[in-house]
C-alpha cells in the first residue's frame, strides 16, 4: 500500500466518523486552551537566546553573581530646566522611592550623597577648579550680600553699581544678565525654571538644563508576563504624585534593563498581536475569495484555528515558554498551515466539479495531494527543526514549536477539513467555471510556458544581477536596533550615549584591586581603548594642590557667606519698585558690549510689569535658588583629603565583589555602532584580558553564533531536505527541479535587501534555512503534477490556482509580522515577505517554464 493510498484512507475514516471526530477535536482543543491559559509565559531576556554554555555567556553570569547590583538595574532619568530643579527632583523622588525598598530595593545617587556633595570639587579638574575660584573671587562681594539679604532691593543696588563700574566690578556681567533675561522670559511664557546661580558660577550657558540619574534593583515579580511593570508604574506614579511633571517643567523616564525588557516584551506582545489580527483577516478573506465556498472555508479555518490552539499547548508543554523570537510562531502558523488546507480544498472542489461524489472527492484529493502535502510538511518541520543542534536557543525554540506545529497542521487538515465536510456537504457546481483570477493565471502562466528560453533567460539574468549586489548586504549584529526604536526605554537609553560609547563598555574580573589596576593600565595603553577605570579612579588625583585652591577659596569667601541673616526687614513693595526702577534705568541706559544683553534684560522686567504678583515672581526667578545654591557651596568648601576606604560603601559594592574581585570598566575610543571598531575592540582588549566580558563582547560573540547557527541550520536543513526529495521522488532531476526556484528565490531576496535597505540580523537570519524548508512546497506540487499528467497539463486544474493563493495567504501573513512595532520581529516579517514573493515568482513563472522547456525533450 503507498503512501497516496495511506492518506486516501485516513481521509476517508476522518469523513465515515466525522460526528467523533469532531467532538475529540473539540475536547482537545478545550484541553490545549486550558493548557495555554495556565501556562503561557514569555521569556524577555535576550541573553537567553544564546547558548548559556558558551563561555562568553559564562563569564557574563560570573559578573553577574559578582556584581548583583549591576544587574537587573532601572535607570530614572530626570531632566529639568536647570541644574538645581534637576537636583531637587531627584531628591524628592530618591527620598519617596527608599520609603518602600519591598518594592523598588536600594536607591542608587552619588550626586545625592553627602560625600559627594562635600568632596565633588575635588573631582573636576585642576585648572578648571582654578578658574572657578577666580570667578567666585571676584563675585565675593556680590555673593556676600545676597547671602545675607536674598532679596530685589539688595540684587537690583547690586546689579545697578556693576553697571555703572564696568569691567571694574570683578564681574562677567555679559552672561549673568542674559541669564537673568532668559529666566524671566520664560516666566512671561508661562515655562517654567528659576534662574540657574549654579550655570552661572560654573560659567554655563543661559538655559543650560540640568540632568539626573537613580539607579534602582527593583524587586522583579516573575509570576506576571511583566515582572518589572509594577516598580516601573510606581516610579512614575510617585513622580506625579510629587508634581514631577511637564507643568514643572520637569521630564523623569526609565530605562535600563528591566524596562527594555518590559517595554520590550509589550512591543512584541503588541505587535504579535496586531500581526494575528491582521493576518488572520487576511487569511480569511483570500480564503473566502479562493475556496469559492462558505463551508470549505468554514472547514479550513476551523482546522486553522483549532490546529493553531494545539500547537500553542504542545509548544509550551515542549519548550515551558515562549521567547522573544519564538512569539511569532502563532503567525508563521497562520500562514502555513493554511497552505495544506488550501490545496486539499482546491483538489476535493475540483474533483466535486468533475462529477464526483462527496467520498470520491476527498479519496481523489487526498490520494493526489496528499503525498505532497506531507512532503511538504516534512521538508518545512526539517526547516524549522534544524536549528535544534545549533547555540542559537531562540530560534532553536521557534523551531521545535513550529517545527512540531506543521505536522499538527497537516493533520488538522487531512481529519478536520473532511470531518466538517461531511457534516457541512459543500454545494459545488459540476465543471465549475475558473474564475476571473484562475483565468487570468492560467493564461499568464501558458504564455511563460510557450516562451521558456525568454523566461529562463530573464530569470538567469536576474540572477546575474542579484549575485552582484548581494555581497553589499550588511549583517546588524547589535541587539538594541531589534527593539522597538520609538521605546521610550530605548529612546533614553540613546539619548543618554547619544555617541555610541557609554552603551558598549568592556568588563573584566580581576582576582583584587591591584591586579585590577594593573590590568586597567596595560589596557588603557591600547589604542582602542579611551580609558580603563577601576575602583581606584574613584579616587581624585592631586587632592592637595585642588585642596589648596579650595582653601584660598575658602578663606575669602567662608566669612562672608556664612554671616548670619540681617535683622532688617524684609524690603517693602514700593522699596522694591524702587530699587527695580533705578535697575531699569541704567539697564536702559547701557551701552557698548553690554548694550544687548542689558536691554534684554530691562525688556524682560519691564514686559512683567512690578505690580504685587509680578515683585513675587521676579524674586522667585531670580533669586529662588540661590540659598540653596550657597549652602551647597559652603559645603563643598568643607572638603578633605580621602582615600579608597573613604569612599562610601554603595560604590565601592560597583567596583569591588564581597568576595574581593574587582571590577575594571574599558571604554572605547571609537563609536562601537560600526561593526568593524566593535570586533577591534573586542578582539584588542581579549589580547590582553581573555576573560573580558560585557555588551560589546557579547554582541560579537553572539554574532559569531549565529553566524555558524545560520550555515549549521542552512546545511542540514539542505542535506535532509535533498536526501527526503531523493528518496520520495526517486529523481535526482526532480530533487534539482524542486531546489532551482528555492535557489533564485534566495538569490533574487538577497540581491534586493541592499536596494530596499533591508540588513539581516539576530531575528530574520532564520528566514535563510527556512527558504528551503517553506520553497519547496510549491515546487513539490508543480513537480508532482507535471509527473503525473506532464508538463503542458500545469496551468490546469487546482495545483497553479492553491500555489498561487497559498503563497498569497502566507505573504498576507509574513506581511502582517512587518507591521509590529518590534524591530526584530518586523524586520523577520519584512524578509519572509520578500522571501515569498520571489518564491511567488521563482515557481510560478521559472519552474514552469523550466518543466516546459524539459518536456519538449
Amino acid at each position: 500500500m503507498t503512501v497516496a493510498d495511506l492518506i486516501a484512507r485516513w481521509v476517508g475514516f476522518a469523513s465515515r466518523r466525522a460526528g467523533w471526530v469532531l467532538t475529540l477535536a473539540v475536547l482537545l482543543t478545550l484541553a490545549a486552551g486550558w493548557t495555554v491559559a495556565e501556562r503561557f509565559a514569555i521569556d524577555t531576556d535576550t541573553s537567553a537566546m544564546i547558548d548559556p554554555d558558551l563561555p562568553f555567556q559564562q563569564r557574563q553570569r560570573e559578573k553577574a553573581e559578582a556584581f548583583p547590583v549591576l544587574d537587573n538595574t532601572l535607570v530614572v532619568v530626570i531632566d529639568a530646566p536647570t541644574p538645581e530643579a534637576a537636583e531637587s527632583a531627584a531628591t524628592r523622588l530618591g527620598q519617596r522611592l527608599a520609603e518602600n525598598p519591598a518594592l523598588f530595593g536600594p536607591v542608587f545617587d552619588p550626586q545625592g550623597m553627602a560625600f559627594f556633595r562635600r568632596n565633588g570639587l575635588l573631582y573636576a579638574d585642576r585648572e578648571d577648579l582654578e578658574g572657578l575660584a577666580d570667578s567666585l573671587i571676584r563675585a565675593q562681594p556680590f555673593l556676600a550680600r545676597l547671602a545675607t539679604r536674598p532679596d530685589l532691593v539688595s540684587l537690583s543696588e547690586l546689579l545697578t553699581q556693576a553697571l555703572a563700574h564696568g569691567p571694574q566690578s570683578g564681574l562677567d556681567l555679559a552672561p549673568t544678565l542674559d541669564a537673568m533675561a532668559h529666566s524671566l522670559e520664560d516666566a512671561a511664557a508661562g515655562r517654567p525654571g528659576a534662574l540657574s546661580w549654579q550655570n552661572l558660577m560654573r560659567g554655563a550657558e543661559p538655559g543650560t538644563p540640568g540632568r539626573r540619574t537613580l539607579v534602582l534593583n527593583p524587586r522583579l515579580d516573575f509570576d506576571t508576563l511583566s515582572p518589572g511593570r509594577r516598580p516601573m508604574d510606581g516610579v512614575l506614579a510617585a513622580a506625579a504624585d510629587l508634581g514631577l511633571d511637564d507643568s514643572a517643567g520637569i521630564r523623569v523616564r526609565l530605562t535600563g534593563s528591566v524596562a527594555l525588557e518590559s517595554e520590550e516584551l509589550a512591543s512584541v506582545e503588541q505587535g504579535m498581536g496586531w500581526a494575528g489580527v491582521v493576518s488572520l483577516t487576511l487569511v480569511v478573506g483570500l480564503l473566502v475569495w479562493g475556496l469559492k465556498s462558505p463551508r470549505l472555508f468554514v472547514a479550513v479555518l476551523a482546522a486553522l484555528l483549532m490546529g493553531l490552539v494545539w500547537t500553542a499547548a504542545y509548544g509550551l508543554l515542549a519548550v515551558g515558554r515562549l521567547n522573544m523570537m519564538s512569539v511569532a510562531f502563532a503567525v508563521l502558523f497562520l500562514g502555513l498551515s493554511v497552505d495544506f488546507g488550501i490545496h486539499f480544498a482546491l483538489r476535493y472542489r475540483q474533483a466535486r466539479a468533475e462529477a464526483a461524489a462527496h467520498a470520491e472527492g476527498l479519496a481523489v484529493a487526498g490520494r493526489e495531494v496528499g503525498p505532497a502535502l506531507l512532503l511538504s510538511a516534512l521538508a518545512a518541520a526539517l526547516g524549522f527543526l534544524s536549528f535544534l543542534p545549533t547555540d542559537y536557543l531562540g530560534f532553536a525554540e521557534l523551531g521545535l514549536i513550529a517545527g512540531g506545529g506543521m505536522i499538527i497542521a497537516l493533520v488538522a487538515n487531512l481529519t478536520l477539513v473532511p470531518a466538517i465536510s461531511r457534516l457541512l456537504p459543500p454545494a459545488i457546481a459540476p465543471r465549475a467555471a475558473a474564475d476571473p483570477a484562475g483565468r487570468l493565471g492560467q493564461g499568464v502562466q501558458k504564455r511563460l510556458m510557450a516562451r521558456p528560453h525568454v523566461v529562463l533567460g530573464g530569470a538567469l539574468g536576474l540572477a546575474v544581477a542579484a549575485a552582484a549586489v548581494a555581497p553589499g548586504v550588511r549583517f546588524d549584529f547589535d541587539p538594541l536596533n531589534l527593539k522597538d526604536q520609538n521605546a521610550p526605554s530605548v529612546r533614553t537609553l540613546k539619548d543618554l550615549a547619544a555617541d555610541g560609547r557609554d552603551l558598549y563598555r568592556i568588563s573584566v574580573l580581576a582576582g583584587d584591586l591591584p591586579a585590577a589596576q594593573a590590568l586597567a593600565g596595560r589596557l588603557g595603553d591600547l589604542p582602542e581603548v579611551a580609558e580603563a577605570t577601576t575602583l581606584a579612579d574613584q579616587v581624585p588625583t592631586d587632592q592637595d594642590a585642588k585642596l589648596a585652591v579650595l582653601d584660598r577659596l575658602a578663606f575669602i569667601l567662608l566669612p562672608a557667606l556664612s554671616l548670619p541673616p540681617g535683622e532688617a526687614a524684609p524690603p517693602t513693595p514700593e522699596a522694591s519698585r524702587a530699587a527695580l526702577a533705578e535697575l531699569k534705568a541704567a539697564l536702559a541706559a547701557t551701552g557698548g558690549e553690554l548694550a544687548g544683553p542689558a536691554h534684554r534684560l530691562h525688556d524682560a522686567l519691564r514686559a512683567l510689569g512690578d505690580d504685587a504678583a509680578a515683585l513675587q515672581v521676579i524674586r522667585q526667578r531670580l533669586l529662588g535658588t540661590l540659598p540653596a545654591q550657597i549652602d551647597g557651596l559652603k559645603t563643598a568648601l568643607e572638603a578633605q583629603a580621602f582615600g579608597l576606604g573613604d569612599l562610601p560603601a554603595d560604590l565601592k559594592a560597583r567596583f569591588v565583589a564581597p568576595d574581593g574581585r574587582a571590577l575594571v570598566s574599558v571604554s572605547p575610543r571609537d563609536d562601537l555602532r560600526d561593526p568593524k571598531a566593535l570586533a577591534q575592540f573586542v578582539e584588542s582588549v581579549r589580547e590582553v584580558a581573555p576573560e573580558a566580558t560585557g555588551a560589546p563582547v557579547s554582541i560579537h560573540e553572539s554574532g559569531r553564533a549565529v553566524i555558524g547557527a545560520l550555515f549549521e541550520a542552512g546545511l542540514i536543513t539542505f542535506l535532509g531536505l535533498g536526501l527526503m526529495l531523493l528518496v520520495v521522488l526517486r529523481s535526482l532531476k526532480d530533487t534539482l527541479l524542486v531546489f532551482v526556484p528555492v535557489g533564485l528565490a534566495g538569490l533574487y531576496a538577497v540581491g534586493a535587501m541592499a536596494p530596499l535597505g533591508l540588513a539581516f540580523n539576530f531575528a530574520n537570519v532564520i528566514v535563510l534555512p527556512l527558504l528551503f524548508g517553506l520553497g519547496v512546497a510549491g515546487a513539490i506540487h508543480l513537480v508532482s503534477r507535471a509527473r503525473r499528467d506532464g508538463a503542458g497539463h500545469l496551468a490546469e486544474g487546482s495545483t497553479p490556482r492553491a500555489v498561487v493563493f497559498s503563497a498569497l495567504t502566507t505573504l498576507g501573513s509574513f506581511g502582517a509580522i512587518a507591521l509590529s512595532p518590534h524591530a526584530g520581529t518586523a524586520s523577520m516579517g519584512q524578509l519572509l515577505s520578500l522571501v515569498i514573493a520571489m518564491l511567488l515568482v521563482a515557481t510560478l513563472g521559472v519552474l514552469p517554464a523550466l518543466l516546459a522547456l524539459l518536456g519538449r525533450r
